[in-house]
């Protein structure tokens, strides 16, 4: 009986110890996807409606000045942007995904431009995987940048 108890312990550990590689590369590149579709819904349509749309009911906003920015009252915050006058698109640069795959982020360099001024800067998305295997950001979040590449 001792000898059965150790096998099945031993047994136990090497099954535990076996970690089997999940491929997230498909996730990842649907994420990708859709920050790159956010992205050209923010050129075409404006920033405000691209901001609500890809956005999670709990989204909270990280911006220059405010404490986080939460769930309904980054929803009022986002209503409240007048776009009209500038173009916010962006660029992912990569992509990483939990191995859950129901989590994940991008992050890229951003350009906003307006009549007579254009700048670019960082940004980091947070996206969560929702029921209908779509994806929304949760959180959102931006540094102005200096030009300075690697």
């Amino acid at each position: 009986m001792k000898k059965i108890m150790i096998c099945l312990f031993t047994g136990l550990i090497a099954f535990s110890c076996n970690t089997k590689t999940v491929d997230v590369s498909k996730e990842s590149e649907a994420i990708m996807n859709t920050d790159r579709a956010f992205s050209e819904m923010s050129k075409k349509e404006g920033m405000k409606k691209a901001f609500l749309h890809y956005a999670d009911s709990a989204v909270v906003l990280l911006r220059p000045d405010y404490f986080p920015i939460k769930g309904q009252d980054a929803f009022e915050f986002l209503q409240n942007i007048n776009d009209s006058a500038f173009t916010l698109t962006w660029t992912p640069d990569n992509a990483g995904m939990a191995i859950s795959k129901d989590l994940g982020y991008t992050y890229g360099i951003y350009t906003y431009q307006t009549k007579d001024t254009t700048f670019q800067g960082t940004y980091v998305s947070i996206w969560q995987k929702q029921a209908d295997g779509s994806w929304k950001y949760i959180l959102d979040t931006g540094n102005p940048g200096v030009g300075k590449n690697k």
